[in-house]
């Protein structure tokens, strides 16, 4: 059933639309400073990791670090706070890529080392398309994840049948190239057959024999053909899903599950059914 109950706006309501909605000014300047936080929290991790910088700067880079895992965790907590079903954040994407960014430095504690895990915050990025109203973008990369889903056992199918071919091509190569190329084993040959087929070519294994050569070539020209199977595959679903669907926004968050991507003119929310416009006074 709806819940048809307009939501009582009081400072957990206030709260949620400067963190959840990016259509106010207070909600749009939340998430610029939550961007340039992220940025700025990523550009440390990338500055530790080169030794003479951590070495010189240790101290500027670990308090830097705690101060903005602070003000991750009083955000991550201020989430969990504001909508009426905590679990539909915490387990949804973004729940768990804010979780996974604040978590390491306090791992760091115990064990040395996991704070470089923090690198997690970059994908908090993708909250650039709520701040620049991107949500044509966003609706269509939520076509591409729901192609990818309706497809996904033709394409493990496919994906299956590749790897026997490349067993099978390793195994001919193993029997027709000698040790001294390379060809040491199966399993190594099977490498080379999987790193030739996709067309990467790192070249540390390389047939000597004519025949070998003949077979390499054979594989690489089939390894262009493959390319075009999986996207035929999702670009099929993705033409289904465009037929007549409408456009959807992500701008009107729930405030009980904090879930996004409504359709303009939607009432109530598609996840769990709370009501989304006419909120009560308080």
């Amino acid at each position: 059933m709806n819940d048809e109950r307009p939501i009582k706006k009081d400072w957990r309501y206030d709260l949620h639309e400067i963190i959840y909605e990016a259509d106010t000014k207070a909600g749009k300047l939340f998430d610029v400073i939550l961007l340039w936080l992220i940025l700025f929290s990523v550009l440390l991790v990338m500055l530790e990791s080169v030794e003479q910088l951590n070495d010189q700067y240790f101290e500027f880079f670990n308090i830097a670090e705690w101060v903005v895992t602070a003000l991750f965790t009083i955000e991550y907590i201020a989430r969990i706070i504001t909508v009426r079903r905590p679990l539909s954040y915490i387990f949804s994407f973004y729940g768990l890529i804010d979780f996974l960014s604040t978590i390491p430095k306090y791992i760091s504690l115990f064990l040395v080392g996991t704070q470089v895990l923090v690198a997690f915050r970059a994908l908090r990025l993708l909250r650039i398309f709520r701040i620049l109203k991107l949500h044509h973008y966003v609706g269509e990369s939520q076509k591409i994840t729901n192609a990818l889903r309706a497809s996904r056992t033709r394409i493990l199918v496919f994906l299956f049948a590749i790897l026997l071919i490349c067993i099978v091509l390793g195994a001919v190569m193993y029997l027709v190239e000698d040790h001294e190329s390379g060809f040491t084993s199966i399993p190594k040959s099977v490498y080379w057959a999987i790193v030739t087929l996709t067309t990467v070519g790192y070249g540390d294994i390389a047939p000597q024999s004519v025949t070998g050569q003949f077979i390499a070539s054979l594989i690489m020209i089939l390894g262009y053909a493959i390319i075009a199977i999986p996207t035929g595959i999702i670009t099929s679903e993705m033409t289904k899903a465009n037929a007549g669907e409408p456009a959807l926004s992500t701008q009107n968050s729930c405030p009980n599950c904090s879930a996004e991507g409504h359709l303009y003119n939607a009432k109530y929310c598609y996840r769990c059914g709370t009501w989304l416009k006419d909120y009560e006074n308080a």
